[in-house]
């Protein structure tokens, strides 16, 4: 064998290596990354999950809105994505606690009993108002001492969580996407698609709630959304009770 013969044989065999240690550190990167999206949703290999379907405010009970719709493909991508299953129940079928399963909940509680029970068990500090009747509070979140008003089409509010209840090792989590109106609840989702790796490393495995803000979806649709802040805190926190009304009495 010549010299020219040996240094293409060498240079075929380094080129080998070369792409045989790539694509191991591609892959070893992947496996690490799908490990560390796994391990944010709680989604293991072949694991189960839930998606907690609401119905349309006024409407029948298993009318589901059409943005509502695309935020469950969203997450069924997700969820597909590590490897894991989604079964959809409706809000008032998903009769079980909370911890065993992954679980996402979509929807605002007027339309949605299993998000009510979450919020009142979980965040008591938020408080949405269900009235049915129009007016300017109608559908607004209070969050502590602030209240978001509903502006449709200019500017919409959407709570966005993930919530651990206890400490036990191997419980999985809760997201909840309550928004102001089925649109939001869609941009909930996708902000959580596009943001989880952040959102991973700023919160690693703790509880946290996030409240977003939908802007013009008029002209937008779900893709323009702002982080208005982490209300974590407040959203724990009990709301103050309010004093009971004073009767004042006149000695006749």
């Amino acid at each position: 064998m010549n010299d020219d013969v040996r240094n293409i044989v060498l240079g075929v065999v380094a080129a080998a290596i070369s792409a045989a240690l790539g694509w191991l550190a591609r892959t070893y990167l992947w496996k690490r990354r799908l490990r560390r999206k796994q391990a944010f949703f709680g989604l293991p290999d072949n694991s189960e999950s839930l998606l907690v379907v609401n119905r349309e405010a006024g409407g029948p009970e298993l009318t589901v809105m059409r943005f509502d719709v695309f935020a469950l493909l969203e997450l069924a991508a997700l969820i597909k994505d590590c490897g894991a299953h989604a079964q959809v129940v409706a809000h008032d079928a998903a009769q079980q606690g909370f911890g065993e399963r992954t679980e996402f909940c979509v929807g605002g509680p007027s339309s949605n009993r299993r998000m009510a029970a979450h919020l009142h068990s979980l965040l008591p500090g938020i408080q949405v108002n269900t009235d049915a009747e129009p007016g300017p509070d109608r559908g607004a979140f209070q969050i502590g001492s602030e209240r978001y008003r509903l502006e449709p089409g200019k500017g919409e509010y959407v709570i966005l969580a993930r919530l651990i209840a206890g400490q036990e090792r191997g419980t999985r989590p809760v997201f909840l996407f309550c928004g102001q109106r089925a649109i939001t609840n869609q941009a909930a989702t996708r902000y959580l698609a596009r943001n989880h790796e952040r959102l991973a490393r700023k919160h690693g495995g703790n509880s946290f709630v996030l409240l977003l803000k939908v802007v013009n979806s008029h002209a937008y649709g779900p893709d323009v959304v702002e982080l208005v802040a982490d209300v974590t805190r407040a959203a724990q926190t009990p709301l103050p009770t309010p004093a009971p009304a004073r009767n004042s009495h006149r000695a006749s």
